[in-house]
């Protein structure tokens, strides 16, 4: 099967799901600048889930740059990723209109968490159609960032609990992880190439 269609379809639903959060922000009723002061929160969280958004798509592309084909498995287990990523948008205009409160601030990690786990589930499902000996297995390695940021995010939801701003944080620190694309990929297309 072609991993085009995926691809494009998948761009596309990215797309869609900025173009929605965007469309969340609100301008003040005031014209006076100090109106802004109470959308903070708002950009604050508008900004940390786009640039989730940018990681995920930045990665969904590096990854299928080794991709030779797709199956019905890999198409249900984007389809996943799409799912919990479709879900920023109400996560971010929850947590930013809140000011940040608990329970906003635990859903937004929580939705983190599970888009993790769904792009840890693609990429095993990738590596078990293309097998170990893949470009695409060496490429990955032993996965130590994606691991490592399923128990940040596992760390920070109860620590939400006690301090939503702390929690915030570590979504910070993970996103900040993930923010220089991971070269591994790329070099072993390079490499391969020669």
């Amino acid at each position: 099967m072609d991993k085009g269609r995926l691809e494009a379809f998948s761009d596309g639903v990215i797309a869609i799901i900025i173009t929605v959060m965007v469309l969340e922000l609100r301008p003040p009723q005031s014209a006076d600048p100090a109106a802004l002061r109470a959308l903070i929160p708002v950009f604050l969280s508008y900004v940390l889930s786009f640039v989730n958004l940018g990681i995920y798509w930045n990665n969904h592309h590096h990854l299928f740059q080794a991709v030779q084909r797709v199956n019905g498995r890999v198409l249900w287990a984007n389809l996943h990723l799409l799912f919990w990523l479709s879900l920023f948008p109400f996560g971010t205009a929850w947590m930013g209109e809140s000011g940040f409160a608990v329970w906003p601030v635990v859903f937004y990690g929580s939705d983190l968490l599970l888009a993790a786990i769904a792009y840890f589930i693609l990429v095993r499902a990738l590596l078990s159609l293309h097998g170990a000996d893949s470009t695409l297995a060496a490429a990955l390695g032993s996965d130590f960032k994606g691991k490592i940021s399923i128990v940040i995010y596992v760390t920070a939801i109860p620590l939400a609990f006690l301090d939503p701003w702390l929690a915030c944080a570590l979504y910070v620190l993970v996103a900040a992880m993930w923010l220089t694309p991971d070269p591994r990929i790329e070099e072993r297309l390079a490499h391969k190439g020669r």
